[in-house]
């Protein structure tokens, strides 16, 4: 496996779940909420992207702090949380969201090698640009793209063309890592060479197309890059 996307000249990430940990503002709480935190922090996730999904099919964009807003709205009462100082502090914390451990050495190592580097995201320009920073990963990307530039959320083929038309390069220079598998086989169906960061074991998606590579982590991926 190694080296079999070596013919790139850029890498472009999701943010959410690949860069970025979503659970942390609920694991961060968890002295409020107990054991509860890991529940609301699967349903939260689980809502926010149903909410991205069926505000695309029915061509009603709102940008994703809004959505995410929503999304703990449902999740909170789903379990009974009625705590509008708790649902304050959650949506603050998620503009200062963890990175996953593997993800800055991952990103020097890339850009030392001479890639370029970028975010492509369902965030905000705000919301992803202050994640980055509080992750200490910002000096280390060359882009950060928001479907908000598409106006339409993934896996719309539109949201994967803002990479090509940034970094001026085809598809096929392209490198895409997501740990979200529907992402992964979306943005392989679209034409990107695509690294499926598969963090939990999950299984094969049955959407076209398959990805190139399946990695557990992401610091399996310079070798897969020549890096």
């Amino acid at each position: 496996m190694a080296g079999e996307l070596q013919d790139v000249q850029a890498v472009v990430f999701d943010a959410y779940g690949t860069l970025f940990d979503f659970e942390s503002p609920a694991q961060r709480m968890s002295d409020v909420l107990g054991e509860r935190w890991r529940a609301l922090a699967d349903l939260w996730r689980q809502k926010q992207l149903q909410y991205t999904w069926l505000r695309s099919l029915a061509g009603r964009h709102a940008d994703f702090w809004q959505v995410t807003g929503e999304a703990l709205d449902f999740a909170m009462a789903s379990l009974g949380l009625r705590d509008p100082d708790l649902r304050r502090r959650l949506m603050d914390l998620y503009e200062t969201l963890d990175a996953h451990a593997d993800a800055r050495e991952t990103l020097e190592r890339l850009r030392l090698g001479g890639l370029r580097l970028a975010v492509l995201s369902n965030g905000t320009p705000h919301m992803l640009e202050a994640a980055a920073r509080s992750a200490r990963l910002a000096e280390l990307l060359d882009a950060i793209l928001s479907v908000e530039q598409a106006g339409i959320y993934k896996p719309h083929p539109s949201v994967y063309q803002l990479a090509l038309d940034r970094l001026g390069l085809p598809a096929q220079r392209i490198a895409f890592v997501s740990a979200n598998g529907w992402d992964a086989y979306s943005a392989k169906a679209f034409g990107l060479r695509v690294a499926w960061c598969n963090r939990t074991g999950q299984p094969p998606e049955r959407i076209p197309d398959s990805p190139d590579a399946e990695i557990r982590s992401l610091s399996e991926l310079p070798p897969l890059l020549g890096r």
